[in-house]
């Protein structure tokens, strides 16, 4: 992705950056690291679809024709992330989504401000 800041390259949450068919346009280092065993940076230009299960595909199908947000948490190997995908745009226009993966304490506190 030719317009990606430099700051994301290294950033030390994964960023991953797909356009509204679901192809993928970028790859931050440490989303090639995770994803190394599937392809790493090879996988930009693949879609999404062919990198997720059948059963995860009528979410990203929702998430990618709607434009809406989503946000879980997840374990594994005893490393916990969030997992925040929200939409991009570019001038106002709809462009696709990210996905930042952030590795998390598995206990973390929580405050709720006034």
């Amino acid at each position: 992705m030719k317009n990606a800041s430099i700051w994301m390259k290294e950033f030390p949450s994964a960023i991953t950056i797909c356009d509204r068919k679901g192809i993928i346009l970028y790859m931050n280092d440490k989303s090639c690291k995770i994803f190394e065993k599937d392809g790493g940076d090879k996988l930009i230009g693949e879609n999404l679809f062919d990198c997720h299960p059948e059963n995860v595909h009528s979410k990203l199908k929702e998430m990618i024709s709607q434009g809406v947000p989503n946000s879980y948490t997840i374990e594994k190997n005893g490393v916990k992330k969030l997992i925040h995908q929200s939409p991009w745009f570019e001038n106002g226009e709809y462009k696709g989504f990210v996905e930042l993966s952030i590795e998390i304490p598995i206990e973390m506190s929580h405050f709720t401000r006034r």
